[in-house]
Protein backbone atom coordinates (compact mmCIF):
# COMPACT_ATOMS: atom_id res chain seq x y z
CA UNK A 1 0.00 0.00 0.00
CA UNK A 2 1.69 3.20 -1.19
CA UNK A 3 -0.04 6.54 -0.84
CA UNK A 4 0.41 10.04 0.53
CA UNK A 5 -0.36 8.86 4.04
CA UNK A 6 0.74 5.23 4.06
CA UNK A 7 3.55 2.97 2.96
CA UNK A 8 2.82 -0.51 4.28
CA UNK A 9 3.47 -4.13 3.49
CA UNK A 10 0.39 -6.09 4.51
CA UNK A 11 0.16 -9.88 4.60
CA UNK A 12 -3.45 -10.75 3.84
CA UNK A 13 -5.13 -14.15 4.03
CA UNK A 14 -8.53 -12.76 3.11
CA UNK A 15 -10.83 -9.77 3.62
CA UNK A 16 -10.42 -8.60 7.21
CA UNK A 17 -7.68 -11.17 7.84
CA UNK A 18 -4.44 -9.30 7.55
CA UNK A 19 -1.28 -8.35 9.38
CA UNK A 20 0.93 -5.32 8.82
CA UNK A 21 4.47 -6.68 8.49
CA UNK A 22 6.20 -3.45 7.47
CA UNK A 23 5.49 0.27 7.38
CA UNK A 24 7.13 3.65 7.04
CA UNK A 25 8.94 5.05 10.06
CA UNK A 26 8.48 8.64 8.90
CA UNK A 27 7.34 10.07 5.54
CA UNK A 28 5.13 7.92 3.35
CA UNK A 29 6.20 7.44 -0.27
CA UNK A 30 3.51 9.74 -1.65
CA UNK A 31 4.32 12.38 0.96
CA UNK A 32 7.99 12.24 -0.06
CA UNK A 33 6.98 12.68 -3.72
CA UNK A 34 4.96 15.78 -2.82
CA UNK A 35 7.72 17.30 -0.68
CA UNK A 36 10.45 16.71 -3.27
CA UNK A 37 8.19 18.11 -5.97
CA UNK A 38 7.80 21.26 -3.88
CA UNK A 39 11.59 21.50 -3.48
CA UNK A 40 11.90 21.33 -7.27
CA UNK A 41 9.24 23.99 -7.75
CA UNK A 42 6.59 21.64 -9.14
CA UNK A 43 2.82 21.99 -8.59
CA UNK A 44 0.68 19.96 -6.17
CA UNK A 45 -0.04 17.06 -6.25
CA UNK A 46 3.64 16.40 -6.67
CA UNK A 47 3.66 12.75 -7.68
CA UNK A 48 2.30 13.08 -11.23
CA UNK A 49 4.29 16.27 -11.88
CA UNK A 50 7.55 14.77 -10.63
CA UNK A 51 7.04 11.56 -12.61
CA UNK A 52 6.32 13.55 -15.78
CA UNK A 53 9.50 15.59 -15.25
CA UNK A 54 11.52 12.42 -14.64
CA UNK A 55 10.46 11.04 -18.00
CA UNK A 56 11.60 14.08 -19.97
CA UNK A 57 14.82 13.67 -21.93
CA UNK A 58 16.31 17.12 -21.49
CA UNK A 59 19.81 18.05 -22.61
CA UNK A 60 21.86 19.06 -19.61
CA UNK A 61 24.93 21.26 -20.02
CA UNK A 62 26.92 19.55 -17.25
CA UNK A 63 26.64 15.88 -18.19
CA UNK A 64 29.67 15.05 -16.02
CA UNK A 65 27.64 15.66 -12.86
CA UNK A 66 25.79 12.40 -12.11
CA UNK A 67 22.94 12.62 -9.63
CA UNK A 68 23.09 9.81 -7.05
CA UNK A 69 20.66 9.59 -4.13
CA UNK A 70 20.51 7.06 -1.26
CA UNK A 71 18.18 4.04 -1.10
CA UNK A 72 17.04 4.24 2.56
CA UNK A 73 16.76 0.93 4.45
CA UNK A 74 17.18 -1.03 1.21
CA UNK A 75 19.15 -3.78 2.94
CA UNK A 76 17.76 -3.56 6.47
CA UNK A 77 16.69 -6.83 8.09
CA UNK A 78 13.02 -5.86 8.26
CA UNK A 79 10.17 -4.77 6.02
CA UNK A 80 10.02 -1.14 7.16
CA UNK A 81 10.58 1.99 5.07
CA UNK A 82 11.98 5.47 5.60
CA UNK A 83 11.80 8.27 3.03
CA UNK A 84 12.44 11.36 5.17
CA UNK A 85 16.21 11.07 4.71
CA UNK A 86 15.82 10.74 0.95
CA UNK A 87 13.77 13.93 0.86
CA UNK A 88 16.42 15.69 2.96
CA UNK A 89 19.15 14.44 0.59
CA UNK A 90 17.32 16.15 -2.29
CA UNK A 91 17.00 19.33 -0.22
CA UNK A 92 20.73 19.41 0.53
CA UNK A 93 21.58 18.57 -3.08
CA UNK A 94 19.56 21.47 -4.47
CA UNK A 95 21.01 23.80 -1.84
CA UNK A 96 24.56 22.82 -2.81
CA UNK A 97 23.85 23.05 -6.55
CA UNK A 98 22.22 26.45 -6.33
CA UNK A 99 19.08 27.65 -8.10
CA UNK A 100 20.61 27.94 -11.60
CA UNK A 101 22.20 24.48 -11.64
CA UNK A 102 19.18 22.88 -9.97
CA UNK A 103 16.96 24.23 -12.74
CA UNK A 104 19.22 22.63 -15.36
CA UNK A 105 19.28 19.30 -13.54
CA UNK A 106 15.66 19.14 -12.37
CA UNK A 107 14.72 16.24 -14.63
CA UNK A 108 17.80 14.26 -13.57
CA UNK A 109 17.06 14.87 -9.89
CA UNK A 110 13.41 13.89 -10.35
CA UNK A 111 14.38 10.71 -12.20
CA UNK A 112 16.94 9.64 -9.60
CA UNK A 113 14.53 10.34 -6.74
CA UNK A 114 11.82 8.26 -8.40
CA UNK A 115 14.31 5.45 -9.08
CA UNK A 116 15.40 5.46 -5.42
CA UNK A 117 11.82 5.16 -4.13
CA UNK A 118 10.90 2.46 -6.63
CA UNK A 119 14.08 0.46 -5.94
CA UNK A 120 13.25 0.29 -2.23
CA UNK A 121 9.54 -0.46 -2.69
CA UNK A 122 10.15 -3.26 -5.18
CA UNK A 123 13.03 -4.95 -3.36
CA UNK A 124 11.28 -5.00 0.01
CA UNK A 125 7.98 -6.16 -1.47
CA UNK A 126 9.62 -9.06 -3.26
CA UNK A 127 11.60 -10.05 -0.18
CA UNK A 128 8.40 -10.10 1.89
CA UNK A 129 6.49 -12.01 -0.81
CA UNK A 130 9.19 -14.68 -0.87
CA UNK A 131 9.41 -14.93 2.92
CA UNK A 132 5.64 -15.32 3.35
CA UNK A 133 5.25 -17.50 0.24
CA UNK A 134 2.66 -15.13 -1.19
CA UNK A 135 0.47 -16.32 -4.04
CA UNK A 136 -0.51 -12.80 -5.08
CA UNK A 137 1.10 -9.38 -4.91
CA UNK A 138 -1.44 -6.56 -4.90
CA UNK A 139 -0.34 -2.95 -5.41
CA UNK A 140 -2.65 -0.25 -4.05
CA UNK A 141 -2.81 3.40 -3.02
CA UNK A 142 -2.33 6.64 -4.93
CA UNK A 143 1.32 5.96 -5.74
CA UNK A 144 0.19 2.76 -7.48
CA UNK A 145 -0.55 5.06 -10.43
CA UNK A 146 3.19 5.58 -10.92
CA UNK A 147 4.09 3.97 -14.25
CA UNK A 148 7.68 3.14 -13.30
CA UNK A 149 6.62 1.44 -10.07
CA UNK A 150 3.86 -0.56 -11.79
CA UNK A 151 6.14 -1.78 -14.55
CA UNK A 152 9.21 -2.47 -12.41
CA UNK A 153 7.20 -4.43 -9.85
CA UNK A 154 5.62 -6.50 -12.60
CA UNK A 155 8.94 -7.15 -14.34
CA UNK A 156 10.69 -8.25 -11.14
CA UNK A 157 7.82 -10.51 -10.06
CA UNK A 158 7.82 -12.15 -13.49
CA UNK A 159 11.59 -12.61 -13.28
CA UNK A 160 12.01 -13.76 -9.66
CA UNK A 161 8.56 -15.18 -8.79
CA UNK A 162 6.99 -16.29 -12.08
CA UNK A 163 4.23 -18.28 -10.38
CA UNK A 164 2.94 -15.32 -8.39
CA UNK A 165 -0.17 -13.42 -9.49
CA UNK A 166 0.29 -9.63 -9.82
CA UNK A 167 -2.80 -7.45 -9.37
CA UNK A 168 -3.03 -3.75 -10.20
CA UNK A 169 -5.87 -1.24 -9.83
CA UNK A 170 -6.99 0.79 -12.82
CA UNK A 171 -4.74 3.87 -12.82
CA UNK A 172 -7.65 6.33 -12.82
CA UNK A 173 -9.07 4.78 -9.65
CA UNK A 174 -5.89 4.61 -7.54
CA UNK A 175 -6.64 7.89 -5.77
CA UNK A 176 -10.39 7.42 -5.39
CA UNK A 177 -10.87 7.31 -1.61
CA UNK A 178 -14.66 7.12 -1.87
CA UNK A 179 -14.43 3.93 -3.92
CA UNK A 180 -11.99 2.39 -1.42
CA UNK A 181 -14.35 3.09 1.47
CA UNK A 182 -17.34 1.77 -0.49
CA UNK A 183 -15.51 -1.49 -1.25
CA UNK A 184 -14.49 -1.86 2.39
CA UNK A 185 -18.12 -1.35 3.41
CA UNK A 186 -19.21 -4.00 0.92
CA UNK A 187 -17.07 -6.64 2.62
CA UNK A 188 -17.36 -5.68 6.30
CA UNK A 189 -20.48 -3.55 6.59
CA UNK A 190 -24.14 -4.41 6.93
CA UNK A 191 -25.78 -4.24 3.53
CA UNK A 192 -28.59 -1.71 3.22
CA UNK A 193 -30.46 -0.09 0.42
CA UNK A 194 -28.69 3.12 -0.62
CA UNK A 195 -31.68 5.25 0.45
CA UNK A 196 -31.59 3.70 3.95
CA UNK A 197 -27.98 4.63 4.68
CA UNK A 198 -27.49 7.32 7.30
CA UNK A 199 -24.34 9.45 6.95
CA UNK A 200 -22.90 11.05 10.09
CA UNK A 201 -20.36 13.73 9.19
CA UNK A 202 -19.34 14.10 12.84
CA UNK A 203 -18.96 10.43 13.73
CA UNK A 204 -16.32 9.70 16.36
CA UNK A 205 -13.85 6.82 16.29
CA UNK A 206 -15.43 3.82 18.00
CA UNK A 207 -18.94 5.23 17.85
Amino acid sequence: LVSGGHTELVYARGHGKFKIIGETRDDAAGEAFDKVARILGLPYPGGPALSALAERKLKVENEKLKIILPRPMLNSNDYDFSFSGLKTAVLYLTRDLGAKQTKKLRSSIAKEFQEAVVDVLVKKTLRAAKAFKAKTVLLGGGVAANRVLRNRMGDMIKKEMPGVNYQLPVTDLTGDNALMIALAAHFVGKKKAWNKVHADANARLGS
